[in-house]
């Protein structure tokens, strides 16, 4: 079987800017899969490579075994993208732009019934005989994932789909796309909601500068990159003994960072062998986000 997404040795340079410096990355059909990583560190490109808007410089890129660039065609008929801008057709209500981008991609009245679950999965039921310049911003988000999936791709990209986004179009959008993934569908999603990535993703792969600097399954990520943080308000100073662990200090609060949990109790001891007492103690665990700021938090660029 073909993975959904077969990236191999991509380069991609606009002058003498290199925004992508030879990733290779590979999706299985079926995966929730994260693609993270700050401004600047290439996912856009990344994406626009995918859907064919852009060339590589070098590499290839196969979505369910087709070649972007060779069967352009078969390739952008697996895809369905949702991009980060709101563009849209105004001449049209929402029901017919779905049916006119089911079309182009040789869809007719038969794909109705699938047009009808979309509208209906993502809220738009009382807006499908709605222009689109009629809409509100979050109308027009959902009306643009709608478009995306309105040709039921196998491999849907969602490019920070929920940003400027209310809870509610949040929460209905995920469970409708988690059921698609249920049903089989590939999802490819970048978003800088880290806890979206974290609660939906199987894998994670992060971005930094044009190239891929950790890929592996959410829960290994966690686990190998991220410590917990062990947050205390004491008596007196902390000893010299713990300083090594010591990740942040405000006043007589401390946080220290430490790998086991085992080591909490090493800590206790050393406070009560200096005679320090734990007037507060707190015990958190990592997340996606601590693991993200350790690996790329402190990259600059503009260009997505």
């Amino acid at each position: 079987m073909a993975a959904a997404i077969e990236i191999t040795g991509i380069t991609k340079r606009f002058g003498q800017f290199e925004a992508l410096r030879g990733v290779d990355l590979q999706i299985e059909q079926g995966e929730f899969f994260a693609l993270l990583g700050p401004n600047g560190a290439g996912k856009s490109t990344l994406i626009n490579l995918m859907a064919g808007l852009l060339q590589p410089t070098s590499g290839s890129i196969r979505i369910m075994g087709h070649d972007v660039q060779s069967d352009y065609q078969r390739a952008r008929q697996a895809l369905g993208v949702v991009p980060q801008e709101l563009v849209f057709d105004p001449f049209f209500n929402v029901r017919e732009m779905l049916r006119f981008q089911a079309g182009y991609f040789g869809h007719g009245p038969e794909n109705d019934v699938w047009v009808d679950e979309i509208i209906e999965g993502l809220g738009l039921t009382d807006k499908a005989y709605t222009n689109m310049r009629k809409l509100s911003g979050g109308m027009k988000r959902r009306a643009l994932i709608a478009q995306a999936l309105a040709h039921k791709p196998p491999v849907i990209v969602l490019d920070e789909p929920t940003a400027g986004v209310d809870v509610e179009l949040r929460q209905m959008l995920w469970a409708f796309i988690q059921k698609l993934n249920q049903q089989g569908h590939t999802i490819i999603l970048t978003t800088h909601y880290l806890e979206e990535a974290e609660a939906l993703c199987q894998r994670v792969a992060m971005m930094k500068q044009g190239r891929i600097v950790a890929l592996d399954s959410t829960r290994a990520l966690l686990k190998s990159h991220a410590a917990k943080q062990l947050s205390l308000r004491l008596s007196a100073a902390l000893p010299a003994v713990l300083q090594p662990l010591l990740k942040q200090q405000n006043g007589e609060e401390v946080v220290l960072a430490i790998t086991e949990l085992t080591q909490v109790e090493t800590v206790l001891t050393a406070l009560r062998q200096a005679g320090v007492q734990v007037l507060d103690m707190q015990l958190q665990e990592a997340d996606l986000e601590d693991v993200f700021l350790n690996l790329v938090g402190n990259q600059q660029g503009v260009l997505a």
